[in-house]
C-alpha cells in the first residue's frame, strides 16, 4: 500500500462514525417473492455496485417495470471497505455475519443491520469479482438435508436461479469442506461450534433465515466486462422470479455446464510453506502432481484429478493455503 492509498485509509476509517447504511426498495402491486441484490461486501469489488446503478436507474426511467413482489438493492454493503478501496474494512464481512449485542468493529455494526434486513426476504443475490483473470461462476449451497451443519430446503429453486445467472461454472460444497478442515485443526476440541461460525457469510446466513442466496462471481476487479456480467444476473433473476416484465431466461445447457464440488482444504503448516508453482483457481490437477512443498521439502500432492480453488500465497500459519474440488456428475 502506497503513502496516499495508506492515507485515504485512515482517513476513512476516522470517519467511520459519520458514515450510514443504505437500502433502496421496490415493490410491484402484484404477489411475488422478496430478492435482496447486495454489491460491495467486500470493497474493492465494485462490479455489482455498478450494475446495480445501472439496474436502478432502468427502473426510476421506466426502462424495467416491476410486475410482482419486491426487490431491495444494497449497492455498497461495507460502506468503510469501499470509502477505503479494499476488501475489507476492520475486518471480512464475509465471515462470522451474525448481530451481535456488544458490536467490537464496523462490520458488526454493518451485520447489526444487514442481517434483519436478509431475514425479511426470500433470496439473495451476492455480487462479488477477484483478482487473478478467470472466468465467472456461482456459488451455490448444499443439497436439501436436515444435518447440523448447514440444513436446507430450497436445493430446486436455488439451483434453477444459478443457471439462469448467464454463467456456466458452478461451485458448491464452501461450509461443508471449511467445516472439515476446522474440525481436523481441531482435532474434536469443544470449541468447532465456535470456529465453524467464521465460515458463516451472507449467503449462509441467508439461507440460515429460511431463504435460499446465491454469490456470484463476476470476473476479474478491473475487468470491464465484470460489470456487465453483474447487470445480467441481476435482470435474468428478476425476469425468472417474475419481479419485473419480461421474458424468463433460458437456462444455461447442460453441456456447456461446468459443475464441481469443494472437496478438500489443505492448510500451511508453516508460513515458510511454498506453491511450487503460481496457481490460479480452477487451475486443473492431476493425482499425484506437486502443488507445494512444505518448509521441510515434504512435497504436497493432489489425491485426485480436479481443480485447485483459491490459492492463497499469503497465507499464515494454519491458515487455509488452498481448496480442491472434483467435478460433479450431476448438478
Amino acid at each position: 500500500m502506497n503513502s496516499a492509498q495508506l492515507a485515504a485509509q485512515q482517513s476513512a476509517q476516522q470517519s467511520a462514525p459519520q458514515l450510514h447504511f443504505k437500502s433502496v426498495d421496490y415493490s410491484g402491486q402484484g404477489a411475488g417473492p422478496r430478492l435482496i441484490v447486495m454489491g460491495a461486501v467486500h470493497g474493492n469489488e465494485t462490479c455489482g455496485t455498478q450494475a446495480i446503478m445501472r439496474v436502478m436507474a432502468e427502473l426510476d426511467a421506466g426502462a424495467l417495470r416491476l410486475a410482482g413482489g419486491a426487490v431491495t438493492f444494497v449497492a455498497v454493503a461495507n460502506p468503510l471497505a469501499y470509502a477505503q478501496g479494499t476488501r475489507a474494512g476492520e475486518r471480512n464481512l464475509n465471515r462470522n455475519l451474525y448481530p451481535n449485542e456488544a458490536p467490537k468493529d464496523f462490520e458488526d455494526r454493518v451485520a447489526n443491520w444487514l442481517c434483519p434486513l436478509l431475514a425479511r426476504h426470500d433470496v439473495l443475490l451476492d455480487l462479488h469479482s477477484f483478482g487473478a483473470p478467470g472466468e465467472p461462476f456461482v456459488m451455490v449451497g448444499p443439497r436439501d438435508n436436515d444435518g447440523p451443519l448447514e440444513p436446507f430446503r430450497h436445493e430446486a429453486a436455488e439451483r434453477a436461479l444459478a443457471r439462469r445467472l448467464g454463467v456456466r461454472r458452478f461451485v458448491d460444497g464452501w461450509l461443508r469442506t471449511y467445516g472439515a478442515g476446522v474440525q481436523r485443526r481441531l482435532r474434536g476440541s469443544g470449541e468447532l461450534a465456535t470456529v465453524l461460525r467464521y465460515g458463516v457469510g451472507t449467503t449462509e446466513y441467508m439461507r440460515s433465515t429460511g431463504g435460499y442466496a446465491l454469490t456470484l462471481e463476476c470476473g476479474q476487479h478491473d475487468d470491464p466486462q465484470a460489470p456487465l456480467v453483474a447487470y445480467r444476473a441481476i435482470v435474468n433473476t428478476l425476469a425468472f422470479l417474475g419481479v419485473i416484465d419480461a421474458p424468463a431466461p433460458q437456462p444455461v445447457a447442460a453441456a456447456q455446464m461446468e459443475a464441481l464440488s469443494m472437496t478438500e482444504v489443505h492448510d500451511k503448516h508453516d508460513a515458510g510453506d511454498r506453491f511450487s508453482r503460481r496457481w490460479s483457481s480452477f487451475d486443473r490437477v492431476r493425482a499425484g502432481e506437486e502443488i507445494g512443498r512444505r518448509i521441510d521439502g515434504t512435497p504436497v500432492l493432489a489425491g485426485f484429478d480436479g481443480m485447485i480453488l483459491f490459492p492463497d500465497s499469503d497465507a499464515g500459519a494454519n491458515g487455509e493455503w488452498f481448496y480442491l474440488a472434483r467435478a460433479q456428475a450431476d448438478f
